[in-house]
């Protein structure tokens, strides 16, 4: 196997340099005089994405599945932009930056992330639109895309790796292991998921791919290469990862979902945030660990809905 080249800056300097000046012949030097324009990686320490000027994000897949989930994201944004209310990027350029490797060229929707501003109301209802136009996109098109099926998680066996992980953090000090005892393995199994309820999943809603502007609207969604049909209480658990639960039940809720998807939703989250945290403090997994503890502290901000629902209520619902 071919070891894929690590992209630098004179190296994506050469590839934009050529596609901005096909596309505008003023683009290839603004912000950069006759080099070209102004790259850096968008991320420390990632040579995966890298910002282009202040007008473009420049992706590059670093191996051939990445490739192929790359070209088909391309296709999977037109199909969605017309059910969504939010922004998905659009893509300026594409091809191979490498052989066999894919890049796509894109506009850069303007805002910061929601690890910048915090979503008011009016955001949760763009949040609310969002989840309810991915329920809109017809599931035989995005399969006929490439879009893989993935079958729902069980909150039972999540529950239990949260509650040897979440003892694990009350030694460490970093977490009350007894809040997991408001899952019961009776109530998990109320909220198991529902049969036929598979819809397009985005299952990347992290901070980092929601655009918010100053004033708190959500203005777009990035990075589709994570999509799968599924189900769709993945996007609330990111919801609630990414902007707190109370605002990710909130946003569900106005798109229609009830008390149970949004109660499973929620403990997927809750959950995954104590597993991933004792995973990182163990070595045995990586990633910011500021981060991680303000997604735990953001998953489990109480919600009204808990303290008027009990579980054999969700059940009904």
């Amino acid at each position: 196997m071919t070891q894929a080249p690590t992209p630098t800056p004179d190296t994506v300097r050469r590839l934009v340099r050529t596609l901005l000046h096909e596309g505008d012949p003023r683009g290839a030097t603004a912000r950069g005089g006759a080099d070209g324009p102004d790259v850096r990686p968008v991320a420390e320490g990632s040579r995966c994405t890298w910002w282009v000027g202040t007008r473009h994000v420049l992706r590059l897949a670093p191996d051939r599945e990445a490739a192929a989930r790359l070209r088909r994201e391309l296709r999977l944004r037109d199909l969605v932009r017309p059910h969504v209310p939010l922004a998905v990027p659009t893509s300026v350029a594409h091809g191979e930056w490498s052989p066999g490797l894919a890049y796509t060229l894109d506009t850069k929707v303007p805002g910061g992330t929601a690890e910048d501003h915090d979503v008011t109301a009016v955001g949760e209802a763009d949040l609310a639109g969002l989840l309810g136009g991915l329920r809109e996109v017809p599931p035989r098109q995005a399969e006929a895309l490439g879009v893989p099926r993935a079958a729902p998680r069980s909150l039972e066996a999540l529950r239990r790796m949260a509650v040897a992980a979440g003892q694990r953090l009350a030694d460490a000090d970093e977490f009350d292991a007894a809040r997991l005892r408001q899952l019961t393995p009776p109530g998990a199994a109320q909220l198991a998921a529902q049969p036929g309820t598979a819809v397009l999943v985005h299952h990347r809603l992290r901070g980092e791919h929601l655009v918010v502007s100053a004033e708190g609207r959500v203005r777009g969604v990035l990075d589709w290469t994570g999509a799968v049909l599924g189900d769709p209480v993945e996007d609330i658990a990111g919801l609630a990862r990414a902007v707190g639960s109370p605002a990710a039940v909130r946003a569900a809720t106005l798109a229609g979902y009830g008390a149970r998807p949004c109660l499973r939703g929620l403990w997927l989250a809750r959950c995954d945030t104590v597993i991933r945290l004792a995973a990182a403090l163990e070595g045995r997994a990586t990633g910011p660990l500021p981060l991680l503890r303000a997604q735990l502290h953001r998953t489990w901000e109480p919600i009204l809905l808990e303290r008027v629902t009990d579980f054999r209520e969700a059940g009904e619902d």
